[in-house]
């Protein structure tokens, strides 16, 4: 068989449903899939009306910012509706596209409503890191420089769009800061106020988390599950809370692992390097030596 001949060989293999059935997407209404390129400018645009100032290519003056603000959320509107749209036939639970069209242009409406209060949450998150990191010299530093800020911007447009039922994009958009910072936070999990991760690389918070205010992660941190239940038929039990509750005014340090549906009492601090998988009492101290006792 000659190189040809093996080529059209392999092309006829991948063509064969057996081959890609598993991996094939087919477009409700021929519509596409949501756009990572669109979604990346859409966090750009948000990102640019939360820190006016920071971000964009216009110097902005407290007398025009409202004017500049003004332009920045009509593009967010054409551009976020197209995406919720998309993402919503995608999901495929509804195939009449008017219908679709009107319900996404409603959740968007919803979002941009949400945005003063992303804002207000991601303020209270810079003055967190700002409080925890000597290090950090101003609140312009935080904003313009450190990941998890970045991180956090992402995780609460994520979030805010997965609770009005916006399917697909969250998870792309978590996954974005994901990639950028190496902090993996999914979109339904749940994160109070005034929340921080120094350095960051490496964090993982599950999708069932629930953590208060005032909470802050060292890199290396997993909040994550410890196992994964089974139904009759040997498949994983989808929904179940699986992941650490983290009360308020909790410290974890770096590299520290919980795993299962524990609850983390508040004032506690979790020590470095350590392996939790049970219950803290409120105001306690997991050290490393004591782990090994456990």
């Amino acid at each position: 068989m000659n190189n040809r001949s093996q080529i059209l060989q392999t092309v006829k293999e991948l063509s064969s449903p057996e081959s890609y059935n598993l991996v094939f997407h087919k477009s409700n209404g021929d519509v596409p899939m949501p756009s990572v390129n669109a979604l990346a400018k859409i966090v750009e645009t948000i990102q640019e009306i939360i820190f006016p100032g920071y971000f964009g290519k216009d110097v902005v003056c407290t007398d025009t910012i409202e004017f500049y603000t003004g332009v920045n959320i009509d593009k967010l509107y054409a551009m976020l509706s197209q995406q919720v749209f998309r993402g919503l036939m995608f999901d495929g639970e509804q195939s009449n596209s008017e219908e679709v069209s009107k319900k996404s242009e409603k959740t968007t409406v919803a979002f941009i409503q949400k945005l003063p209060y992303i804002r207000h949450m991601l303020s209270m998150d810079i003055q967190a890191a700002y409080n925890g990191d000597p290090a950090a010299k101003s609140f312009g530093e935080i904003i313009f420089c450190y990941p998890v800020i970045k991180t956090l911007l992402h995780y609460r447009i994520a979030h805010e769009l997965l609770l009005l039922e916006v399917p697909l994009i969250p998870r792309i958009i978590t996954e974005m800061a994901h990639s950028a910072t190496g902090i993996d936070i999914h979109p339904a999990a749940q994160i109070g106020e005034y929340f921080t991760i120094d350095h960051g690389t490496g964090v993982v918070i599950g999708a069932t988390c629930i953590i208060g205010n005032h909470v802050q992660l060292y890199q290396g941190v997993t909040l994550g599950a410890k196992n994964f239940p089974l139904d009759e038929n040997g498949n994983p039990i989808k929904g179940i809370p699986r992941h650490p509750i983290v009360e308020d005014n909790v410290v974890i340090y770096s590299n520290a692992t919980l795993l299962g549906r524990i609850t983390i009492g508040k004032d506690s601090i979790i020590g470095a390097n350590v392996w939790v998988t049970h219950d803290v009492e409120p105001n306690s101290k997991v050290l490393y030596s004591q782990s090994q006792k456990n």
